[in-house]
């Protein structure tokens, strides 16, 4: 059974940084691109960032290129998010996402899904 458990949200003024982690099991690691996505209150879940299974190749979406790094210990089963200059915009639930193929932006292309970590900026 594919599990995978996102940890290390939580309230944050705006400016700080936050770490998220996402801990998978029931699957060979290494052979899974990671994405992270985001979803916030009222709106569509978006595409925050992806890696691919050797942690060579990551890209990100436009709102978060420059301020949020995504990577991953395949030794340890985890992938990160690096959140820094945190914004009340960024406020959402952040889930992570496996996909046994190559990187890619689209939602329904992931095959399994975390159960989400809230992230709270406030201003």
């Amino acid at each position: 059974q594919v599990q995978l458990i996102e940890s290390g949200g939580g309230l944050v003024q705006a400016g700080g940084s936050l770490r998220l982690s996402c801990a998978a099991s029931g699957l060979t690691f290494n052979s899974y691109a990671m994405g992270w996505f985001r979803q916030a209150p009222g709106k569509e879940r978006e595409f925050v960032a992806t890696i691919s299974w050797g942690g060579g190749s990551t890209y990100y979406g436009d709102s978060v290129k420059g301020q949020f790094t995504i990577s991953r210990d395949n030794a340890k089963n985890t992938v990160y998010l690096q959140m820094n200059s945190l914004k009340p915009e960024d406020t959402a639930v952040y889930y992570c996402a496996a996909r046994r193929s190559t990187t890619s932006y689209y939602v329904r292309a992931y095959e399994y899904w975390g159960q989400g970590t809230q992230v709270t900026v406030s201003s």
